[in-house]
């Protein structure tokens, strides 16, 4: 099988657009600025790990992207519709993978792309009840329909629709998101 493609969705830092749980504690410029580093993070981590990615993008044309991230990022437009729109259209097999995941190490993307031998599906559970990672070696269009996106159920309701359609998955370590005002206390670093 040839390695999985890291699918790193990613939104622009445009200030009131990214990050805007983080407002009422940053204000937009601040919650922007740790959207920007987040997404650097998650790309040096990418980087290290050895893998193909892609930045899947939003929020401001693919030249603001090429000339924020370098020439050298392939750039796929997310397109239109809800999150589970875009992830539908990402080809297999594929990593996708936010980039609000600090404690994000080189480690969790290689052993998501080791999984992908033996296993159909890997997912990195979120410990807001959601999902970092989720990985598959052939597309699975059901993960993505008819999905509360954003609440604390979604990694239980894809879990049982994987068990559901009998798809082998590995699950990777646990891992916290950066999301709230709340979160940045464990993420001192991140702060404008």
């Amino acid at each position: 099988m040839q390695p999985p493609t890291i699918a790193l969705f990613a939104k622009y830092p445009a200030a009131g657009a990214a990050k805007t749980r983080l407002i009422p504690a940053l204000g937009p410029e601040g919650a922007a600025q740790v959207h920007r580093l987040l997404v650097e993070r998650t790309i040096a981590t990418i980087r290290h790990s050895g893998l193909p990615f892609a930045v899947y993008f939003s929020g401001a044309p693919r030249e603001d992207f090429a000339a924020w991230l370098g020439d050298d990022v392939a750039l796929v437009e997310q397109g239109e519709g809800d999150l589970g729109d875009r992830l539908t259209r990402v080809a297999a097999p594929a990593i996708l993978l936010g980039a609000d995941i600090p404690g994000l190490t080189p480690r969790h993307l290689q052993q998501a792309a080791s999984a992908l031998d033996r296993s159909d599906a890997v997912v990195g559970p979120a410990q807001d009840g959601g999902y970092y990672l989720l990985g598959f070696r052939q597309r699975l269009p059901f993960l993505f329909t008819d999905m509360e996106w954003g609440t604390a159920s979604v990694l239980d309701h894809t879990l049982a629709r994987l068990k559901a359609q009998n798809i082998a998955f590995t699950l990777l370590d646990m891992l916290a998101d950066c999301d709230r005002p709340a979160d940045l206390a464990h993420y001192p670093n991140l702060l404008p």
